[in-house]
């Protein structure tokens, strides 16, 4: 690039745009954030962090703030609508193994975890990236005010509905997946759902998940088949009580306590696996290059590993940035599509509304998940942290 601090450009300021920041940062690149929003922000949702997230945090020297405020789970749990044990999975022992628990924590407190981490002239908001040209001397982005930026490389961390992607790899929009997500945030306590709670509760076509993210605090999501595209009235509560109304456990107490301006409707996508990521000094990141819906809750975890790996090619790509980035999107997209393809086939096992495969998805649940999902789930999914982290090793040994 030159023997100056190289500049790139991160289209995006979620969770994955603000972690590669700081991970390049951290590498002694110059980066600046172009987020599309007047203020940066995230949504209130909660996020599962698996151990691996959790160990990718502490990488970025922000994981001891997260853990603060993020309950550490014990154990998963997940049930049938009528109160069921199907399976049960002690992540608490992760700990043991990888160094690191695995929490649940607000979106918008890791959000601002990673936001307080970076210098604020590092993150322009207001700033919505249009177009871009790549070429030999560097990147140049246009933005939908007239102004444009010049850097050395540029990140596409804008989502899903990447402007990045769309210029890289074309106008192709994302897959409606069939179902449709609510989610809500209740304040509350309740002797059900002591600090570390997590419970997946399969129903007739619909789901519903709930865990703790902070003290008096649950996340929630009501998932049901339907069409993409529709829009709640002013009483959603009362369609999801009615959804709901028979089903065991504190589900009805957790709607019971949740504001009607705390409920956020979203069609549920993604894509398929791509077989291209970037392009000459351009490249993907997170959502932008591999959506993953939540049944495997990876999403946050693997834009977090994305932001490490990115750096870690560019510190050793020498006098080629360009080799830098094909060789970290080869390495993450063989990481990442396999969890593309796996949370989808969760996802359809868990629409199914025929009582005769509602049937068969328990028991298919109680014989093999506790002796053979949960181990793959973990060497695939979880044990890739110990890439950064040893238990019992600080972090400068584990390097």
């Amino acid at each position: 690039m030159s023997d100056r601090s190289p500049r790139i450009l991160i289209a995006g300021g979620g969770i994955g745009g603000l972690a590669a920041s700081l991970a390049l940062r951290r590498r002694g690149f110059e980066t600046l954030v172009l987020e599309r929003a007047e203020r940066l922000r995230d949504g209130g949702a909660g996020l599962h962090i698996w151990s691996n997230g959790v160990i990718a945090l502490n990488e970025l020297d922000v994981a001891d703030r997260v853990l603060e405020i993020a309950p550490v789970q014990q154990t998963c749990h997940f049930s049938t609508w009528r109160g069921e044990t199907l399976a049960a999975w002690p992540v608490g022992d992760f700990v043991a193994r990888y160094g690191q628990p695995t929490i649940a924590v607000e979106r918008s407190v890791l959000h601002g975890v990673l936001k307080k981490a970076l210098p604020e002239d590092t993150v322009r908001t207001g700033a919505q990236v249009t177009s871009f040209e790549s070429g030999r001397a560097g990147v140049s982005v246009r933005l939908a005010d007239g102004g444009t930026e010049h850097g050395d490389l540029l990140i596409g961390a804008d989502g899903i509905h990447s402007t990045v992607r769309r210029g890289l790899l074309g106008p192709k929009p994302p897959r409606f997946t069939g179902y449709i997500a609510w989610r809500g945030r209740a304040r509350m306590d309740h002797p059900l759902i002591p600090p570390g709670t997590f419970n997946a509760i399969f129903g007739p076509g619909t789901r519903f998940t709930y865990y703790d993210v902070a003290p008096g605090v649950v996340h929630w999501m009501s998932v049901a088949n339907g069409p993409a595209g529709g829009k709640d009235g002013p009483a959603a509560l009362q369609m999801l009580t009615e959804r709901h109304r028979r089903w065991a456990g504190p589900v009805l107490d957790i709607l019971k306590a949740t504001p009607e301006e705390d409920v956020i409707r979203g069609d549920v996508l993604d894509r398929r696996p791509d077989r291209r990521w970037g392009r000459d000094r351009v490249t993907l990141l997170g959502d932008a290059a591999h959506p993953i819906t939540f049944n495997i809750g990876q999403g946050a975890c693997q834009a977090l590993e994305d932001a490490l790996v990115l750096a870690e090619h560019l510190r050793g790509g020498g006098a080629d940035p360009r080799a830098a980035l094909r060789a970290y999107e080869a390495e993450r997209r063989a990481r990442t599509a396999p969890m593309q393809r796996i949370a989808r086939w969760i996802g359809r096992m868990g629409a199914v509304e025929n009582p005769a495969l509602i049937s068969a998805r328990e028991t298919f649940m109680r014989k093999s998940w506790d002796t053979r999902a949960f181990a793959a789930a973990e060497k695939n999914q979880v044990a890739y942290g110990l890439r950064w982290s040893r238990p019992g090793a600080s972090r400068s040994e584990a390097r």
